[in-house]
């Protein structure tokens, strides 16, 4: 600075001190109006100059920027880093499966009552750990269809690899929409299904319909039993009135109401006190959804009948079993049996039917109508058991006839006349 400008400074210093000091010890009295208006006028000049040279003397630094104090008020572009982006990988599992296809008996497939079925899926392991035949298929709720609660699967099956699983399955014997579930499990015993949330399960799905049809008539083959009283092997067919116990067929007898119901098998026991006779057929092959069914019953005006019917069976060299046994007299009425086979599905199994009577054995005529094995079709019966059975009737005792030396020709034409007797006969030839 120059000695001029310095003694120009000091002189301003001097003179704004003298002012001051006069100022603070001058009276306080009102300023005139034009002192006050120069000093306004000052003091705005002074703050304008003070405020241009901070504005030239403080610029605002480009290299020292305040970031967080900096906020644009638009932008070129859109803000990617803040908008939520799904993962690039689904979560994985140890354990999952998708179902793939039903091999066999897809959804809503009809299938007969009592009907033996294999039902196949493919599924496909659609998590990271293989699956060993230490995982099973797990049955968990809904129709079984007679099948084991766990089956094991076949093979091992690495992760991503398909597998078929197949099940033994037994159709209901009543009509309807039936459905099973089934989950996987693991060695682990823990159940994992399918899906995304591993919670659904596979089904069966299947419709049962069919129709009832005879695969075996009792009465139609009397002649397939050996058929014996307490002492001896009896004729087949026998003579009606012998006193040592009979069976026959007759075509439409008279049940204790006098209807006639269908063909029948008439039986009576030996004829003494408690006498009986037994009926023991050759061997038949018994299905699922096989059932025993006749109606039994006193025959028309047999009025002094008091019997026991029993129905047996035997599998090989087994004891004999009880199938059912039902005491009858004769009161105008007559009863259904129908007996579920099922049990015996898979066995060879042999019918045996017997009369015992209750005491005295007079009039124990004892009617088998209609007795006959029955089995579930998807097909209609092509013929009523009526008219198949009809040439039977009529081939029987014409052989028994004709063989039958001129000397017992009173027997048999007896037997004959039982044979082809309408129903309003029949009961002439009660002792």
């Amino acid at each position: 600075m120059s000695g001029k400008n310095s003694r120009i400074v000091l002189i301003l210093t001097v003179t704004l001190g003298v002012t001051l000091a006069c100022g603070l010890f001058a009276p306080a009295t009102p300023q005139p109006a034009a002192t006050l208006d120069s000093l306004y006028t000052a003091a705005a000049q002074t703050l304008n100059a003070m405020s241009t040279q901070a504005g030239v003397t403080q610029p605002v630094e480009p290299s020292s920027p305040t970031p967080t104090l900096f906020v644009p008020t638009n932008s070129p572009t859109s803000f990617p880093t803040f908008t939520l982006v799904p993962p690039l990988q689904t979560i994985t599992k140890c354990d999952a499966a998708a179902f793939v296809a039903d091999v066999t008996y897809p959804d809503g497939s009809v299938i007969g009552r009592g009907q033996t079925f294999t039902k196949t899926w493919r599924v496909k392991n659609v998590g990271t750990c293989a699956w060993t035949t230490a995982y099973d298929l797990v049955f968990v709720s809904g129709e079984k269809f007679g099948a084991s609660n766990v089956v094991a699967l076949p093979t091992g099956v690495a992760p991503g690899r398909s597998v078929d699983i197949s099940i033994q399955l037994t159709s209901p014997t009543q009509d309807g929409r039936y459905r099973g579930y089934w989950k996987l499990r693991n060695a682990s015993d823990v159940l994992f299904g399918f899906g995304s949330s591993g919670e659904s399960s596979i089904y069966v799905d299947v419709t049962v319909a069919g129709y009832t049809v005879t695969g075996y008539d009792l009465a139609a083959n009397l002649c397939d039993a050996v058929w014996r009283n307490a002492e001896k092997q009896l004729p087949c067919p026998g003579a009606q009135g012998s006193t040592d116990g009979f069976a026959v067929l007759m075509n439409a007898p008279q049940m204790e109401d006098g209807a006639v119901r269908g063909i029948g098998l008439l039986t009576h026991p030996q004829m003494i006190n408690h006498g009986a006779i037994t009926g023991k057929y050759a061997a038949i092959n018994i299905q699922s959804g096989d059932r025993f069914r006749a109606l039994i019953g006193c025959l028309y005006q047999a009025n002094d009948c008091n019997m026991i019917f029993k129905l047996e069976y035997q599998i090989g060299s087994d004891p004999v079993k009880l199938l059912g046994q039902w005491n009858e007299i004769y009161e105008g009425k007559y009863y259904p049996v129908d007996i579920d086979l099922n049990f015996l599905s898979g066995k060879k199994v042999r019918f045996i039917l017997t009369i015992l009577a209750n005491g005295s054995s007079h009039e124990d005529y004892g009617l088998w109508v209609m007795p006959r094995i029955t089995k579930q079709s998807s097909q209609p019966p092509t013929a009523t058991p009526t008219r198949t059975l009809s040439p039977t009737v009529t081939a029987t005792p014409t052989s028994t006839f004709t063989a039958t030396p001129t000397s017992t020709a009173t027997a048999t034409a007896t037997a004959t006349e039982t044979s082809t007797e309408t129903p309003t006969e029949t009961p002439t030839t009660v002792p």
